[in-house]
């Protein structure tokens, strides 16, 4: 009977030592699949924030050069020699600060794509990461 009871209880304490460190196994898991995520949002909130900083800075560029080409439109358009003159540089001027426009308005497109595809990247792998954890667990 003593054996019985020594038996009984050693596989008690044998299953509740396995049953701990399985628990302590998944709590490290989650906590570093937990810290891996949190770096990922740190690291996606970073890359936005480079990819606004070089919106901005284009859009000052654009904003600069199409200050500087409307200054030197006035300078003409007061130095010039007669109506139709007038005419032809204003009609030059709209035509080349929509082709200017047009541009700009497709690099800024291309620059708030490149920078969502980026910015999400870090993301996107943690949720391929979960999945895979949730995959593997099955």
């Amino acid at each position: 009977m003593n054996q019985t009871i020594e038996t009984m209880t050693s596989a008690s304490n044998e299953a509740i030592k396995e049953g701990f460190e399985k628990t302590l196994s998944a709590v490290n898991d989650a906590s570093g699949f937990h810290k891996e995520n949190m770096d990922a949002v740190i690291e996606s909130a970073t890359v936005a924030g480079k990819g606004i900083e070089a919106v901005n800075a284009n859009a000052v560029a654009y904003a600069k050069s199409a200050m500087e080409e409307g200054v030197a439109v006035a300078k003409a358009v007061s130095s010039a020699k007669s109506v139709q003159e007038i005419f032809e540089i204003q009609s030059d001027y709209a035509k080349s600060s929509m082709d200017a426009y047009l541009a700009e308005l497709n690099k800024t497109s291309e620059l708030f794509s490149d920078l969502m595809k980026s910015s999400v990247k870090p993301l996107n792998d943690r949720v391929s990461a979960a999945v895979e954890l949730a995959q593997s667990q099955r």
